[in-house]
């Protein structure tokens, strides 16, 4: 069900040359990005009526407008089990106490008497959310989303997810996104939301339409169509992350449950066939008991085959075996997961030599699943190995950092050559001359030994 790839005997390679070695899912977002190319336009010259034909084309309903009615939020929380609005609202408290303390306050730093630099932090303005609707649906996604963007103070915010297929004959929800994220959005008072998925959604917030404004920023998982829409508007709007198909990777060796590794591989496995699982271990022992306890765990659970087994048996799925630990930690390190658990003695030990992961699960007690829901961490996570360079979605994701400069005469007299040197060096002459236009009003003598005159 899911195949070997055995790096023992050999020392490692370096870099891109390890990476080549290791299991990753094909994800041509660049030729997705030519098909998505005209969708998006569409939604600039033609607006709602383009969103509205696309929904009849892509989700197989019929809209009247893409905005949700507020009446629908209500129903959908009315309608929620119980039990699942508690979960909801247990996971929007936890997420508000870890994405509170990311909160960043202005700090001055006097660089000279007289000179200082204030960093203050400002929040995005506008923020379009998404949340995926396809497979499946994702309402902690909506929490994921619009919990750092309230913590970081957005004061606009809207979300877009699919709409959905009458379910049966006189469903009032037709037409509508999954009531359950439609749920989720009240509970978080998210009172604009549109029924718009896809490239669709992403162009409407980057262009906006007759009924949408437009985003500064858009943010959220989905699948290929979304990340090229990401793409396609980058620079036009902010993006989190071009997110690809999700992955696991487990580190573990000789002291971790089979049973345990071989769940959370499933895990994940069934979000979509291009999921990734990926065990690494130095324990053949270990690899051998988790490829047999696949087998009838996932012969238990549901999306069997149109997810769990395509995903665990793709190119994108292995065990990896190493010679040690310090070669696992080469290895995931390399690899660069989304989610990354630490199942070996001394697992806390083990996670503080980590450089490279979107998050890290730490032993048998913090499953992925955890996080997904209601750790209190953010689920939205590089994807790709972009953890070596990209961190996941957090309150910061949503602030822009400015510099406030002030500097008294003094201050400017003291460095003042020194900017005129470099300006000269850099042959930029007139910054050098916006300097000296300080100090002396017509003064004509602009040769490389200029000195600030004194009053």
């Amino acid at each position: 069900m899911i195949s070997r790839i055995d790096l023992r005997g050999d020392a490692l390679p370096e870099g891109p040359a390890l990476r080549a070695l290791l299991p990753r899912a094909d994800f041509d977002v660049a030729a997705a990005l030519e098909k998505v190319r005209p969708i998006c336009e569409a939604v600039h010259h033609r607006g709602d009526a383009a969103l509205i034909d696309y929904a009849e084309k892509f989700d197989g309903v019929r809209l009247e407008q893409v905005r949700v009615p507020a009446a629908a939020l209500a129903e959908a929380l009315a309608g929620l089990e119980p039990a699942v609005r508690e979960a909801l609202e247990e996971s929007i408290r936890r997420a508000r106490i870890v994405h509170r303390e990311q909160r960043r306050a202005p700090h001055t730093t006097q660089v000279v008497p007289g000179g200082t630099v204030t960093e203050k932090w400002v929040p995005v303005e506008r923020v379009g959310l998404y949340a995926p609707g396809g497979r499946s649906v994702y309402p902690s996604s909506v929490i994921m989303n619009a919990v750092p963007a309230q913590e970081a103070g957005v004061a606009s915010m809207a979300l877009a997810s699919p709409p959905q297929k009458p379910r049966f004959e006189g469903d009032t929800a037709g037409g509508l996104p999954h009531p359950t994220i439609l749920a989720a959005c009240a509970l978080l008072d998210i009172d604009e939301v549109y029924a718009v998925g896809g490239a669709q959604a992403v162009a409407m917030f980057a262009y906006g339409t007759e009924t949408c404004a437009p985003a500064n920023m858009v943010t959220g998982p989905g699948n290929i169509w979304v990340a090229a829409a990401k793409r396609y508007f980058t620079g036009r709007i902010g993006i989190d992350t071009e997110a690809g198909p999700t992955e696991i990777a487990v580190l573990a060796d000789d002291t971790a449950d089979a049973a345990h590794v071989a769940s959370d591989l499933i895990s994940q496995a069934e979000h979509d066939p291009l999921a990734a699982a990926v065990l690494v271990t130095d324990s053949v022992d270990l690899a051998d008991a988790v490829a047999k306890e696949l087998e009838p765990q996932v012969a238990a659970t549901k999306h069997v085959e149109d997810r769990i087994v395509p995903a665990l048996a793709g190119r994108q799925s292995a065990i990896v075996l190493v010679d040690g630990l310090d070669e696992g930690l080469r290895v995931v390190d390399a690899y660069g997961a989304e989610h990354l658990e630490i199942q070996t003695a001394d697992a806390a030990a083990v996670a503080e030599r980590v450089k490279n992961a979107g998050a890290i699960f730490v032993g048998p007690w913090a499953p992925v699943s955890l996080g997904d829901y209601c750790a209190g961490s953010n689920h939205v996570l590089p994807t790709g190995g972009c953890a070596c360079h990209s961190s996941g979605l957090s309150v910061q994701s949503f602030l822009r950092g400015i510099h406030i400069v002030d500097y008294t005469r003094e201050a400017l007299a003291d460095v003042a050559h020194h900017v005129v040197t470099l300006a000269e060096a850099e042959d930029l002459p007139a910054h050098g001359a916006a300097i000296k236009a300080r100090f002396a009003e017509g003064e004509q003598n602009w040769h490389s030994g200029w000195k600030v005159p004194t009053k």
